[in-house]
Parts: C-alpha cells; sequence; structure tokens
C-alpha cells in the first residue's frame, strides 16, 4: 500500500512542474517570446492545457474576476500541497 501511495505523491508532484510549466509558457507566448506557429511550441502548449485545464477550470469559475490576474494556477498547487501533506502526516504511517 505504501508502493501506491508513493506513487500518488510522484504524480502529484509532475503534476506541479506542469502547472508551473503551463504558467510559463502562457506567459511567454502572452509576451511573445516564443512564436505559437511553431508546430513544436504549438504542441507542448496543447498538452500543458488539456492537461492542466480540468482542474483549472472550476477553480476559475469560482474565483471573482481580477482583472488580467489569473491565480488559478497557485491555488491548484496550495491544494496539492495540502493533499501531500495530508497524506504523508496521516496516512502514510498508518499503512504497512
Amino acid at each position: 500500500m505504501r508502493a501506491i501511495l508513493d506513487i500518488v505523491l510522484i504524480v502529484l508532484h509532475i503534476y506541479i512542474w506542469l502547472l508551473i510549466a503551463a504558467a510559463v509558457l502562457s506567459w511567454l507566448i502572452a509576451f511573445n517570446v516564443v512564436n505559437t506557429r511553431n508546430q513544436f511550441v504549438a504542441m507542448v502548449g496543447d498538452f500543458l492545457y488539456r492537461i492542466t485545464e480540468p482542474l483549472l477550470a472550476p477553480i476559475r469559475g469560482m474565483m471573482p474576476n481580477l482583472g488580467g490576474i489569473d491565480i488559478s494556477p497557485v491555488i491548484l498547487i496550495l491544494l496539492i500541497f495540502l493533499i501531500e501533506n495530508i497524506i504523508v502526516r496521516y496516512i502514510y504511517p498508518h499503512v504497512f
């Protein structure tokens, strides 16, 4: 059972890095640093959008309008940290 919890923790860590990559890529696209007509950039952007958007969309729906600032990735990362702490502190020690 601990192996399954270890896999869950690894997946959560990878998802945090994907959220960070999606946020950085969106900034690079917004400031015209990278060109979305490049096939590789378009594929990476599409992949990151498809991976992160299902969890970010409900958070964006609950958030008030903050202008051009999107803090939904930060909120999702904090929620993932909360889930990780719950797993490590309360579930992991009681599993054999």
